[in-house]
């Protein structure tokens, strides 16, 4: 149905590397998920008042804060494909995160609340009415789940949206909660074992735990998360694809929203090499990081002076010196200036996150081995972190 509605409504569907193709397949997914969770919605809230069962009444307002996410999905893809203005230069596609953290919020607050009737429902149980109706609304609502959850999976893969992928998970998850509401009218039924407090108990642990994995999942892309590595070995790929370029260093990416993301990176080329030329190399490249990633890049060129392999041996001695102090220490921009009295190395060590030691601590020790490795040696240390 959704490949119907996209050859539909959908102008040049298969190119979903385009940003109004991309949002096209956002607001279709977001229309079909609000106009089957509200239909969801109705029946199970008939079913569950005719059978005075709480575990399907809550199945049926779990089914309406889905719409609502829904809703608020939609607005989000709408909102984000504004072009950007003076105000917001970096255009507005972090809207699909606010409005994916809102549905996260939505989803946690439904879950509390049907948490605490559910909670009534154990300590006071009431018999549940059985009537195949009621069961056939429940295997129904089951069906539509998983084909919303195939649809949702399909698409999210298709445009690479986060948001819509978490909907899949979500759907998913209404089956097994469904599920576990059918099970427990059932037992009602025929073992006379009220469970169905507990199995309402159940949906509203779905719902809290589908609403902290989607806000997790969208407060990680607003606060700056780093970019997947995937998407950093195709950068390296392509820099390393240019002999004129000998490494990389301090890359950094800014994720402004799918198809939003701005990057720099230090690119090492010969100190000897001409300068019009390396500069023209370093453009070619930003501009083939824009095509092929669709990513504004801005490069730093980093000169690496060729006196013999004395400096790159020097470069290596200390790269082996500084992994005894943590395995995960890497170095950068080396340079040796020699002096009258000694020879200043001056370099970047890049020290991981979960390095037990101080960044204050990791310098005095790297200066230390590196005077006790040559005494004329002194070492100038420039502690970073990685951002990727």
């Amino acid at each position: 149905m959704i490949r119907f509605f996209a050859r539909r409504f959908i102008r040049d569907y298969e190119n979903t590397a385009s940003p109004a193709v991309r949002r096209g397949y956002g607001v279709l997914c977001g229309c079909m998920g609000v106009a089957l969770n509200l239909l969801l919605f109705a029946g199970k809230l008939l079913a569950g008042t005719v059978s005075r069962s709480i575990a399907v009444t809550a199945d049926a307002v779990n089914n309406l804060s889905d719409a609502g996410s829904s809703v608020v999905t939609l607005l989000g893809f709408k909102l984000a494909a504004q072009a950007p203005d003076r105000d917001h230069p970096f255009g507005h596609g972090r809207m699909e995160y606010v409005s994916g953290l809102v549905v996260s919020m939505i989803i946690l607050l439904m879950g509390v609340e049907l948490g605490k009737t559910s909670v009534e429902k154990v300590l006071h149980p009431q018999p549940v009415d059985f009537r195949p109706a009621v069961a056939a609304v429940l295997c129904a609502s089951v069906l539509v789940k998983l084909y919303m959850a195939f649809y949702n999976r399909a698409v999210g893969k298709r445009i690479s949206s986060a948001a819509v992928e978490a909907a899949a998970v979500d759907s998913l998850s209404d089956c097994l909660a469904t599920s576990a509401v059918l099970l427990g009218m059932l037992a009602g039924h025929f073992w006379n074992v009220q469970i169905d407090g507990w199995c309402g108990a159940a949906v509203a642990a779905f719902i809290l735990w589908s609403g902290f994995r989607a806000a997790r999942e969208t407060i990680g892309p607003l606060l700056g998360q780093p970019p997947s590595p995937e998407f950093v070995g195709r950068i390296r790929e392509l820099v390393r694809a240019r002999p004129e370029i000998i490494g990389m260093h301090d890359l950094i990416v800014h994720d402004y929203g799918p198809g939003r993301r701005i990057l720099s990176l230090h690119a090492e080329v010969p100190a000897s090499g001409d300068v019009l030329e390396l500069h023209d190399v370093v453009d070619g490249l930003e501009r083939q990081l824009n095509e092929e990633l669709g990513c504004l890049a801005t490069i730093h060129m980093d000169p690496v002076v060729n006196d013999g392999g004395r400096t790159e041996e020097a470069r290596e001695r200390v790269s082996a010196l500084v992994r005894v102090i943590d395995p995960g220490i890497t170095i950068h921009d080396f340079r040796m200036i020699p002096g009258p009295t000694h020879t200043r190395l001056i370099f970047d060590a890049e020290v991981p996150y979960q390095c037990p030691l101080p960044d204050q601590e990791v310098r005095r020790r790297v200066q230390e081995a590196v005077r006790a490795l040559d005494g004329s040696w002194s070492a100038v240390v420039e502690i970073e972190k990685s951002y990727v």
